[in-house]
């Protein structure tokens, strides 16, 4: 299957005369392709959820959305798009996973929405509108009116359960919603489609602490418990010494994940997020990129390299990345501390 969509959107990409004819169509193979890959990446990883990976998922819209652009990782997908001044929109949208929509720029003057669920919705559109759409769901969308740029975001579906230490599930139920006002989760969608606009490769690490996050959103705000929440413990200690022990084995590797740190130590992604926080009061996404930080301060003071091999050597992805987070925190640029060691 993977072939297969992938040699159906190559044979759009390698004809120009067709690309620049059709360029929605292009879009449309594009979203397709990256789908496929985000699902054969799951299949890969977690052999026991292959199953959830078979759901077709699809954008199916008259018109297509334009300057469509995708970045998938192991626990997710993003993708952003934008869709100019028109009149009417209508179509239907199925996804194999639980998807967080937003509304970044503009809106339309009214959206109809119906659920195979039972959810329904009839109301404005707005910029900061979020919506939520469980997995395997389908909608069917008419919008009037529209002028916007929206993103999504799409989540592995084990990251919507609670697990114990031992990865052991706790059943949540999240049901469907549409255009709350969630100004966390549209902050988070609207700077990923900034960074992806800008051009700026995407961090796997920091989209996959993002998806994390946005889920314990959702389970905190949203999730309906069927039993009762329990205290996290702290770590303890040979699991704390073995995490960062792990991290500095792999801190140049730009593909170190959370839920392989997670499994390096027994435990399921949320739960060692939860009790890595509990235990140091940081999350272990700013445990790997302070302790990056503090590696690549070391390098500059004592090495030759130029600013964009040490951020590659330390493990972030581009040196605009690297650069904001060292700014951040050490309050002056890569360039500027190594000046001050001179």
């Amino acid at each position: 299957m993977l072939r297969e969509i992938g040699a159906e959107w190559l044979s759009v990409a390698r004809d120009p005369d067709r690309s620049q004819r059709d360029p929605d169509l292009m879009a449309a193979k594009r979203f397709r392709w990256a789908r496929a890959c985000y699902s054969e990446g799951l299949r890969r990883q977690e052999p026991a959820k292959a199953a959830m990976t078979d759901q077709s998922a699809s954008r199916d819209f008259d018109p297509h959305a334009e300057s469509w652009r995708s970045f998938a990782w192991p626990g997710g997908c993003f993708d952003t798009a934008v869709r100019p001044l028109t009149s009417s929109v209508e179509g239907r949208i199925t996804l194999s996973h639980p998807t967080i929509m937003a509304v970044v720029e503009g809106g339309c003057g009214s959206i109809e929405v119906i659920s195979d669920c039972g959810h329904r919705y009839h109301g404005a559109d707005f910029a900061g509108a979020v919506s939520f759409i469980p997995a395997g769901a389908t909608r069917s969308i008419k919008m009037r009116d529209v002028q916007s740029k929206w993103a999504s975001l799409s989540i592995r579906p084990d990251l919507l359960n609670l697990s114990d230490e031992r990865g052991a599930s706790e059943p949540q139920q999240l049901r469907p919603f549409t255009n709350r006002n969630e100004p966390f989760l549209a902050g988070m969608l609207a700077e990923l489609r900034r960074l992806r606009c800008e051009g700026e490769r995407l961090d796997s690490l920091y989209c996959e602490a993002m998806a994390l996050s946005a889920a314990h959103y959702l389970l905190g705000r949203y999730g309906e418990r069927t039993t009762p929440a329990s205290p996290v413990a702290p770590l303890p200690g040979w699991r704390l010494r073995r995490v960062k022990d792990y991290v500095t084995a792999h801190l140049g590797d730009q593909e170190l994940h959370l839920n392989d740190i997670a499994a390096s130590v027994g435990l399921s992604t949320g739960f060692l997020h939860r009790a890595f926080r509990q235990t140091t009061g940081e999350t272990p996404l700013g445990y790997i990129q302070r302790t990056r930080v503090e590696e690549a301060m070391r390098l500059l003071a004592s090495q030759n390299l130029t600013i964009a091999e040490i951020a590659m050597k330390v493990g972030f992805c581009s040196p605009s990345h690297f650069a904001r987070l060292f700014r951040r925190q050490n309050g002056m640029t890569p360039s500027q501390y190594r000046n001050g060691k001179k």
